[in-house]
């Protein structure tokens, strides 16, 4: 029987040999083979079944104790206990619900009448659009002095994107995306097979209002420090919050791009206020940016000016074979001359 070499296994399996690892110290998938000198592992082709079932398991958030029950299991028996962890997630949501619309009513009632920056910050732009090794291009960027936006297409239509974008900066942005999805989805008929991301920031006085759905991201450099102020709608960041998935397993995992929001009617955005400071850095990423480049932070904290920031990183993500469409936009903040 021909072995596998981890390596070669987990690109077959979807996962990273880290995780692989870590299936092995809990039981969950032992390879058929450790060298005793070297302790390398190796896997038979027969063990991916297993090792894809495991990685679908931890993508729902089943803790690695419980996949044990499952992949240890008849067919029959792990249906079952699919099925009761199941009904137990969507039992403790449902509770979750209710707690979370108590705490808003309670914190909204409580709130103090917010004072808006007046001061206004000079900006200076930067951005990076590439194309990348995709067949076509459905990323689309929006650069003015007052917003900024990228949106990342998928689907067979190549514009969407530039389509959500262009009606977005047309709506005057208050409650935005609850008008435009409607409007973009009866202009592109075949909408239904296709979408998109939106992620947008428009800068008012003193302070900026991010709009997002989807898997751009907006990070804010502050002293020399980066935060990334979105959160990504995907079913992977959801687990990696909570503690149910590690960053490790969902960065090969085959679903770590499956979306859980994006531009469509009825969609709820993210809507955040930042109140900016002097010398800040907002800087707007799609993920052929961010899901590529291992030492982001440090390229968003380079010195020198936005266009050269944008540079850069356009270069690393070229470094690593851009497999996919790309768009960054820089933008430093200054005082108003």
């Amino acid at each position: 029987m021909t072995l596998m070499t981890i390596g070669d296994f987990a690109r077959a399996a979807g996962l990273t040999p880290k995780a692989l690892r870590l299936y092995d110290d809990l039981g969950l998938l032992c390879p058929a083979e450790v060298d005793p000198h070297s302790g390398y592992r190796r896997y038979a082709p027969a063990q991916l079944e297993r090792a894809r079932l495991v990685a679908t398991l931890r993508i729902l958030g089943m803790p690695l104790l419980r996949i044990k029950n499952v992949v240890n299991g008849s067919n029959a028996a792990a249906a079952r206990e699919i099925e009761a962890y199941w009904r137990q997630i969507e039992a403790d949501t449902a509770t979750r619900r209710g707690i979370v619309t108590t705490l808003v009513h309670q914190l909204r009632n409580e709130a103090h009448e917010m004072t808006t920056a007046t001061r206004t910050l000079h900006s200076e732009h930067g951005s990076s659009h590439r194309q990348g090794r995709r067949d076509a291009q459905q990323d689309a960027l929006l650069v003015t002095t007052g917003l900024i936006a990228v949106a990342d297409g998928f689907g067979d239509r190549d514009d969407v994107a530039a389509a959500a974008l262009a009606a977005f900066a047309e709506s005057g942005l208050a409650g935005a995306i609850s008008e435009i999805a409607a409007d973009v989805s009866a202009a592109l008929p075949e909408l239904p097979a296709s979408g998109t991301t939106l992620t947008a920031v428009a800068f008012t006085g003193g302070t900026a209002q991010v709009t997002h759905i989807g898997d751009g991201r907006v990070w804010l450099v502050r002293d020399g420090e980066v935060r990334q102020v979105t959160h990504d709608h995907t079913v992977v960041a959801a687990l990696i919050e909570a503690g149910e998935l590690t960053a490790d397993e969902a960065r090969a995992h085959e679903h770590r791009n499956l979306l859980n929001r994006a531009l469509a009617p009825g969609v709820v955005a993210d809507e955040i206020v930042l109140d900016l400071h002097e010398g800040d850095r907002l800087v707007l990423t799609t993920d052929g940016v961010h899901s590529h480049i291992d030492d982001l932070g440090r390229l968003l904290t380079l010195d020198g000016t936005p266009q050269e920031v944008a540079d850069a990183v356009a270069t690393a993500v070229a470094e690593a074979g851009e497999p996919d469409n790309h768009t960054i936009v820089v933008v430093d903040l200054g005082r108003a001359a």
